[in-house]
């Protein structure tokens, strides 16, 4: 079943939307004119993994994402708590969705534990776990930048 041609992922947080860790969003321009012509579908894993808004900021340690859903790697939070199994299911959540819809690309937010293509925090490098996820199912990626 497709609900239309060629849709696209794309992180809701480049779409204006207030699903960012502190409650705010990463508004792209650039992002927001592409996705109304060519349709896109927004999403947030960690919203979708339970997690609430606001919430701590979260960073993997260990690893990247490949690693955290390996389980050799691990999200945590500044408050110290253990948040990979959100992360996690976040990723698979959005996952099913691209089955559903039968999605080949994804527009991801840069510099996220669970978005980023080659930084998972400023100073982090490595892919986020949904990027992860939706690569290993040879889903293609992009970033904000890359547009």
């Amino acid at each position: 079943m497709t609900f239309w041609k060629n849709p696209k992922l794309v992180s809701a947080c480049l779409l204006g939307m207030d699903c960012k860790y502190d409650g705010g969003n990463r508004l792209s321009k650039k992002v927001l004119k592409f996705c109304q012509r060519e349709g896109c579908l927004p999403i947030c894993p960690e919203i979708l993994g339970g997690l609430p808004t606001p919430r701590p900021p979260c960073q993997i340690l260990g690893g990247d994402g490949k690693d955290v859903l390996r389980g050799k790697a691990k999200v945590i939070g500044r408050d110290g708590k253990n948040y990979t199994q959100f992360f996690i299911k976040g990723a698979k959540e959005v996952f099913k969705i691209a089955k559903i819809l039968n999605a080949k690309e994804a527009i991801l937010k840069e510099n996220s534990p669970s978005c980023g293509k080659r930084r998972t925090g400023i100073f982090r490098r490595g892919e986020g776990v949904l990027t992860a996820l939706l690569r290993k199912n040879k889903i293609k990626i992009s970033s904000e930048n890359e547009l």
